[in-house]
């Protein structure tokens, strides 16, 4: 059995560039399907958030047209019931990554507004990506890497291809021309090898321990490849 470590934003808005809080949080799908996916192979899923906040699912994420009609939002609804090391996360703060034996972030718009600058996250991902274990991020949740710089000011996910949420995407959902700033943009800004697949469909890359996932839809097969690497 391994030990998997899900970091997940604390945010319940996101302030967009004229000041407005947009309610968000995680977005269901990224964290039900890879918990899932992880504690039906037998492994173990421990959550924490910046200062050990309960986190907040964005209510968007659990709208039928979100999953595929009203059946799959009725089961990703009663997944998160079950899903109870959401409501009593560690804090960021206090993890030693050495205890666990693979890292995932799922997104939804949180990320943006408090991973993307929390110092002790970034230190984590730092820690992470150094030791070789399985990290796996999705969809906004590669705003985290934002914060992972060192004492030089140098990135520590510079050079690595990989993916995230993207302008296109940003742009269908109705948010690119209301953000502060878009997830490609910064990723591409850090100096990552930023690929692209087609808006909405699943699209993983991995690099190295590292494992990137476009959208929502990529949370599955992004699972499955971190499930493989952990044998």
């Amino acid at each position: 059995m391994a030990k998997i470590l899900f970091v997940v934003t604390g945010a319940d808005h996101w302030t967009l560039a004229d000041g407005t809080e947009h309610p968000t949080g995680f977005w269901a799908e990224e964290a039900v399907v890879p918990y899932e996916a992880f504690t039906a192979a037998g492994h173990e899923v421990t959550v924490a958030t910046p200062g050990g906040v309960v986190p907040t699912v964005d209510r968007g994420s659990l709208a039928p047209e979100a999953n595929g009609g009203p059946e799959g939002a009725g089961r990703v609804t009663a997944a998160l019931e079950t899903f109870d090391a959401l409501r009593r996360p560690v804090a960021v703060e206090d993890v030693d990554v050495d205890a666990y034996d693979a890292v995932y972030y799922p997104g939804g718009h949180g990320p943006m507004q408090d991973l993307a600058v929390d110092e002790a996250s970034g230190r984590l991902l730092t820690a992470t990506l150094a030791s070789g274990k399985p990290l796996g991020v999705v969809c906004h949740g590669p705003a985290a890497l934002l914060a992972a710089t060192g004492p030089d000011g140098a990135n520590a996910f510079a050079g690595y291809r990989l993916t995230g949420f993207t302008n296109a995407e940003e742009s269908q959902a109705g948010f690119a021309d209301k953000a502060k700033w878009l997830l490609q943009d910064r990723l591409v800004g850090l100096g990552a090898d930023f690929q692209e697949g087609e808006p909405w469909a699943p699209f993983v890359i991995t690099d190295r321990n590292l494992i990137t996932g476009q959208n929502p839809a990529s949370s599955a097969p992004l699972a499955e490849e971190l499930l493989r690497r952990l044998g």
